[in-house]
């Protein structure tokens, strides 16, 4: 982890962590969970993006927060707060080289696609993986073959899920790893150099004139949206996106005249994203998702579950 992503992980919105961690905030104030407060003593600062308790006095960033909060040491806040906003970090191999063989923030060290190709010209589940995308998340088998989906299992025996991420040309640009181990941590790993900012590209190449596009926040609600019977993209963070996915997104809906829907998750942040997203796409059309589901794919279950 360079400084750089170090960076991205502070700069963070506070409250928004604060949210993921189960701090109810109004009006840029909560009650402090470091002592038995009830007057709503902890503050929120969203110019400097940190909070302070005026009673006991804890104070801090994005990671100083969760690092206390949960009980974390610094690594382990950082990589759990990688993991609830999908910040990609460096893989953890490529932190144990040496410190002369690490790329220069300047000059990082590009993806080698080559050397993970191989694992989705013949994807293979392990039983882990059955369970988790067919028994679990319900997915179409046509949608996990479209994804090219594959898994593997580290020399500790955790069942990973490899996720590939290709350009709208079909070529590998990133992939993702998922744990696949219920609570465990980290829950994603990336390969350096990963581009990992939209996923399911190829599907563009499939759109026609006027025909509906759907956005979603992250892989799964990606792959329960297609399994649904609807086009779709995942969009981490819209502050993730790079100036070309932007103007890709953009010529679309002029030149395809392109309708963008999303369901954003039933939270402060999945809100959050839309309201970025619809900065840069005007006709976004946002839909409300019904009490209980906290994001589409417990939705898309919940739906098939009523069929059956």
């Amino acid at each position: 982890m360079d400084k750089f992503e170090l960076q991205k992980l502070r700069d963070l919105p506070m409250e928004g962590v604060a949210e993921r961690l189960g701090l109810g905030v109004t009006h840029h104030k909560c009650l402090c969970p470091f002592h038995d407060d009830h007057h709503a003593s902890m503050s929120f600062s969203v110019s400097r993006n940190t909070y302070r308790c005026f009673v006991c006095g804890a104070s801090g960033g994005t990671i100083d927060l969760v690092m206390r909060y949960l009980q974390k040491d610094f690594l382990e806040a950082c990589r759990w707060l990688a993991d609830e906003h999908n910040v990609i970090l460096s893989d953890e191999g490529s932190r144990l080289q040496g410190e002369n063989s690490k790329p220069s923030a300047l000059n990082p060290k590009p993806f080698d696609a080559s050397r993970y190709d191989r694992f989705f010209q013949r994807p293979w589940l392990s039983p882990a993986a059955c369970r988790f995308l067919f028994e679990e998340r319900r997915l179409d088998e046509r949608v996990v073959r479209w994804c090219r989906l594959t898994s593997w299992t580290d020399r500790g025996g955790v069942n990973w899920l490899q996720i590939p991420y290709f350009s709208r040309e079909g070529q590998l640009i990133g992939l993702q790893n998922r744990n696949l181990q219920p609570g465990a941590l980290p829950r994603f790993r990336f390969p350096a150099g990963a581009e990992c900012s939209i996923y399911n590209l190829p599907i563009l190449g499939r759109l026609r004139p006027g025909e509906a596009l759907w956005i979603t926040e992250g892989a799964s609600d990606c792959w329960a949206m297609l399994s649904a019977g609807h086009k779709a993209i995942a969009i981490p963070s819209a502050t993730l996106l790079k100036p070309r996915d932007v103007e890709l997104l953009s010529a679309l809906n002029s030149k395809l005249s392109t309708e963008y829907h999303m369901y954003p998750d039933r939270d402060a942040p999945g809100e959050r994203l839309f309201m970025q997203l619809q900065q840069l796409l005007p006709s976004l059309t946002h839909h409300q998702l019904p009490p209980g589901c906290k994001d589409f794919s417990e939705l898309y279950v919940k739906t098939l579950n009523v069929k059956h």
